[in-house]
């Protein structure tokens, strides 16, 4: 794994945990009942937008520390998610 492809994969990871960790603990608008004239009520009132950054840092760099250890120890192989036969037989070379 490249220097560039394990960034891209912790920046996926990263992004894909941020977006399950923003509606946690939200606090809206019409929860409070402070609904300001011209918005919606789903808007958010109190979103802790740093602690939820920082929670998706450290969980996403568990995330990704071991996918990156599966996939720089071969455990898990491109071949291994070939499940249509696409790809052929493994040409392995002989000396």
């Amino acid at each position: 794994m490249t220097i560039t492809s394990a960034l891209v994969l912790y920046a996926v990871i990263w992004f894909l945990t941020f977006l399950i960790v923003i509606p946690i603990r939200l606090e809206t608008q019409g929860d409070l009942g402070k609904v300001v004239h011209g918005t919606h009520a789903g808007s958010p009132e109190n979103h802790h937008l740093k602690a939820k950054a920082w929670i998706t840092t450290g969980i996403s760099a568990v995330i990704w520390a071991i996918l990156f250890v599966i996939i720089v120890s071969g455990w898990i192989g491109i071949r291994d998610m070939d499940f249509f036969g696409r790809m052929g037989p493994e040409v392995v070379e002989t000396d």
